[in-house]
C-alpha cells in the first residue's frame, strides 16, 4: 500500500507541475520517477484522483486534478521525488473570525478535506480551492486556540 500512496502522490505533482495530455505522457513521466506500472493501472490511479481533463491558457487540453481547471503550474519545475519531501502547508492568517491557509498548488483540497474530517470543534468548516483554503471560526476561540488544534491535522503547521 506504501508504494501505492507514493505512486498516487508522485502523479499528483506531476500533473500540478506539467502540462501533460496523454497517459503515455503521464507514464513517462511516472518512469522517470521510478515507478513501474502498466497503463491499465495508471487508468486505475486516475479514476481514484478524480482527474479530468481541461483545457490549458496555451489552449492544449491536459490532465488536471479536481477544482483545477485554470491549474496554477510550476514553471520550473523540480523533481517529482524533491517536491514529495516539502510539506504541502504554507501559512495561515486571520481576520475576526475567518482563516486563509495558503497551501502548495493542489493541497489545499486534501488539507481542507483532513480538516473537515477531524471535527475541530474551532473550525465550523472549509472551502478550498487549489492553493488556498477559507476557514470559518467558532466564536469564542483565539486564533493561537485553532492553530493548536491544527497542527494536530496539518503536517508543519507549528
Amino acid at each position: 500500500m506504501k508504494i501505492k500512496n507514493s505512486r498516487l502522490e508522485a502523479l499528483r505533482m506531476i500533473i500540478s507541475s506539467q502540462e501533460l495530455g496523454s497517459q503515455e505522457e503521464l507514464l513517462s513521466a511516472l518512469q522517470k520517477e521510478g515507478f513501474q506500472l502498466t497503463q491499465a493501472t495508471l487508468s486505475r490511479d486516475l479514476k481514484q484522483l478524480k482527474v479530468a481533463k481541461a483545457s490549458s491558457m496555451s489552449g492544449k487540453y491536459v490532465y488536471v486534478l479536481p477544482n483545477d481547471t485554470m491549474y496554477k503550474r510550476i514553471s520550473t519545475p523540480s523533481h517529482i521525488r524533491e517536491m514529495m519531501k516539502v510539506p504541502g502547508f504554507v501559512s495561515i492568517n486571520f481576520s475576526g473570525n475567518m482563516g486563509v491557509i495558503k497551501t502548495r498548488p493542489g493541497y489545499a483540497s486534501s488539507i481542507a478535506w483532513n480538516i473537515d474530517n477531524s471535527d475541530i470543534p474551532q473550525i465550523i468548516g472549509t472551502i478550498a480551492g487549489d492553493d488556498t483554503i477559507f476557514i470559518v471560526i467558532k466564536e469564542g476561540f483565539t486564533h493561537q486556540q485553532v492553530i493548536d488544534a491544527l497542527s494536530e491535522v496539518v503536517p508543519n503547521m507549528k
